[in-house]
């Protein structure tokens, strides 16, 4: 079979979001080729990724895996800048895949933003190829539960019908999403049509981690590695921060690591808040990875309160952290908790610090051979669930079989 994906937001191997290169790759290695058109210009570096000086498309092979990188215009923010680049992306892919020669036999369009999977879907029509959703983020639930659009506004309803329109259009919908058979249900959609293929990560690339010993010197460090954006809740991290830094823990050390666009003001409020227990560093390309969450004893993360989350989670950071062998801590309210269910660590629900500071407080007490018992059951929970190569051979058992009836 001939693979087309059609993702925005993808990245190389040694980018942050490299979900359909990872899962391309191992298409490639059963004999299947891969071509991923992508924007040239990151969202999550805020930079080019590729120069293309007067071309609107390029192609380039990456250990066998064709990406096209298309042109797009820059932006610092969700303004008008960034809409344009969404809209000049799908325009060009639509015409960078047109113009090539060759006739795919699966078009996987991908959101976060639908209309990247819209070109997706037009490339399938024209090529005569089928056609499958990849759903990244519910758009627009995402954006109505944060507060960004109101539920019954212009561009939800249009985003709304944009989505259903896909739902419905799709041979199957490939979900990160644990619990969305409501969702997709309340748009008219049997909810048959979907298979759950969530982010996994290539263990490969944490060869270099420093093996796990159980945290027994001090001070014990705490590691958030990801976005700096307002979906991750930080704010809550520097708000448990301050809590222990008052009840007088200098035995217990935050390294945030990451970029993004809140990273400055995050930054700004630590310094106000005279946190001496916390560190910021700059994000690390994803060979550097294992050997940076090596400096780890435990990892953190969290979800804000919203009822979003009733659909579960879709979290690579999540995966990420369950490969490196160390205990989580994750505050949440979520349908589907990955820590919990593994026994991985400690989880919380959200929005109270004290409650958060007291569960930290138990993690430090426990004795290093209860955290390494923590470890090697979330290293297990990886392998059934979260683990590249078994990820793409479930989505290529489902490219293999017959499509559904319409």
């Amino acid at each position: 079979m001939r693979i087309w994906i059609v993702n925005h937001y993808a990245d190389p191997p040694d980018g942050l979001a490299t979900r359909s290169f990872d899962i391309a790759r191992r298409m490639v290695e059963k004999g299947h080729p891969t071509t991923i058109f992508v924007c040239a210009f990151s969202h999550y570096h805020l930079a080019p990724l590729r120069r293309l000086g007067w071309r609107l498309w390029r192609k380039e092979d990456i250990d066998g895996v064709l990406f096209i990188w298309i042109a797009g215009n820059s932006y610092r923010g969700n303004d008008w800048r960034r809409m344009l680049n969404m809209v000049l992306f799908s325009f060009l892919a639509f015409f960078a895949g047109l113009v090539r020669h060759e006739r795919p036999n699966i078009v996987v369009g991908v959101s976060v933003h639908p209309l990247a999977a819209l070109t997706g879907y037009f490339l399938a029509r024209i090529k005569g190829a089928r056609f499958f959703f990849e759903v990244t983020d519910l758009w627009p639930q995402t954006l109505i539960d944060f507060g960004r659009l109101r539920p019954d506004g212009r561009a939800a309803r249009a985003m709304r019908a944009l989505e259903r329109y896909l739902f419905r259009k799709a041979e199957r919908i490939v979900m990160l999403w644990r619990h969305t058979d409501s969702y997709v249900e309340s748009q008219g959609v049997s909810p048959s049509k979907i298979v759950w293929i969530p982010h996994g990560v290539e263990l490969e690339r944490y060869e270099e981690l420093a093996p796990y010993e159980g945290a027994p010197d001090r001070p014990f460090r705490i590691m958030f590695l990801g976005g700096f954006v307002a979906a991750n809740s930080i704010e809550s991290i520097l708000d448990v921060a301050a809590v222990l830094q008052r009840r007088g823990h200098r035995d217990i050390k935050f390294l945030m690591v990451g970029a993004g666009q809140e990273r400055d003001a995050l930054i700004g409020r630590a310094r106000s808040m005279n946190l001496s227990n916390m560190e910021f560093r700059q994000s690390v390309p994803k060979r550097e990875v294992g050997r940076t969450m090596g400096e780890a004893d435990a990892f953190i993360y969290g979800l804000r309160d919203l009822p979003l989350y009733r659909f579960g989670i879709s979290l690579n950071k999540l995966t990420d952290y369950l490969a490196s062998g160390r205990p989580i801590i994750f505050f949440g309210r979520s349908t589907y908790d990955p820590v919990q269910e593994a026994k991985a660590g400690v989880s919380v629900a959200p929005g109270d610090p004290e409650i958060l500071a007291d569960a930290i407080e138990r993690l430090v007490a426990l004795s290093p051979g209860e955290r390494m018992e923590m470890s090697e059951r979330g290293r297990r929970y990886l392998l059934e669930h979260h683990n590249i190569p078994g990820l793409a051979a479930r989505l290529l058992e489902v490219f293999e079989k017959e499509p559904l009836p319409a």
